[in-house]
């Protein structure tokens, strides 16, 4: 199976919002979405005006996943892999390149908020990556953590 990685182009927008929701641990669905402020206008817009950076990955024209970066705060914001593509490194090649264009706008500490619960898997993959701990916690209760760049 071939997966391409490109830069996330803005009339996907519709189905980051479709997948976000089939996640398969931390599913968010259209409608939460909605009521956070987030809908396909609103994600669209955000990439169109750069405040979002972010790379998809496809395998036959098949959204396998993306991951988007805030380029104002250095927060990655998301990271979602369709269940069927999962364990393929996908998420780690996309927050890499995640990380990297942060990094290439200036910032220095990156952060992201992640279940405290270590038996969720975001919890250990965030840390095998060398994400830290900051010790505090988000306004939805998830742990921050930091990844900071040379």
């Amino acid at each position: 199976m071939s997966i391409e990685f490109k830069a996330a182009p803005p009339d996907f927008a519709a189905e980051y919002i479709r997948l976000r929701g089939m996640t398969r641990e931390n599913a968010v669905s259209e409608e939460r979405l909605r009521a956070l402020g987030i809908t396909a206008e609103t994600w669209a817009n955000d990439i169109q005006s750069t405040e979002l950076q972010g790379f998809v990955a496809q395998s036959n024209n098949e959204l396998a996943g993306y991951c988007f970066g805030n380029t104002k705060s250095g927060e990655v914001v998301v990271l979602a892999v369709r269940p069927a593509y999962e364990g393929q490194g996908i998420g780690q090649r996309l927050l890499s390149l995640v990380v990297e264009q942060l990094s290439l706008r200036g910032h220095k500490r990156l952060f992201l908020g992640c279940s405290s619960d270590p038996k969720v898997r975001s919890y250990g993959f965030y840390r095998h990556l060398g994400w830290r701990s900051t010790g505090a916690a988000d306004e939805r209760g998830d742990e921050i953590l930091e990844l900071l760049q040379r």
